[in-house]
């Protein structure tokens, strides 16, 4: 199981391919507040709520600051047809070796329909400036939760 991150923590650092192909580093974001999210898989039912409602949001998030980056273990080329299938805005992230996970501690035991098995945590960071972990969660819910951590952030 991989060491969760609490508030005040250094978040690691990633460089990653997205969606489009290009390499996206969290080091080149300092400066900017960021929100990283891992979800299970593009395309699946919650999966795409959440993305969605990201996107739907990204315009008034960047307003307020905030960057926005979603990551999955899915190859970059699955993650274009995500953006393309459901007009997503925000860069999508692969990490298909699964280190950026558990780095986070996105990745590990959860439960699923009772069942305990091993893999993706749905779970949501918020950065600072200067990287540093203002709010860790775990074990998220896809629906609603864009707007949660909209009201968590004081942004609405």
């Amino acid at each position: 199981m991989s060491q969760q991150l609490s508030p005040g923590d250094q978040a690691p650092d990633f460089t990653l391919t997205s969606d489009t192909g290009d390499q996206v580093s969290l080091a080149d974001l300092r400066g900017r507040k960021v929100i990283v999210y891992f979800y299970p898989a593009a395309m699946t039912p919650g999966c795409t709520k959440q993305a969605c409602d990201f996107s739907e949001s990204l315009d008034s998030l960047k307003d307020s600051g905030y960057e926005v980056l979603g990551i999955s273990k899915d190859k970059p080329a699955k993650l274009a047809k995500f953006r393309e299938r459901d007009a997503l805005t925000l860069p999508l992230l692969s990490d298909e070796d699964l280190a950026v996970h558990q780095a986070y501690g996105a990745y590990g035991e959860k439960k699923l329909y009772g069942k305990v098995v091993e893999g993706v945590i749905r779970s949501t960071f918020v950065l600072d400036e200067d990287g540093k972990v203002e709010v860790a969660q775990y074990n998220v819910k896809a629906t609603g939760h864009v707007a949660k951590l909209r009201r968590d952030l004081g942004l609405d």
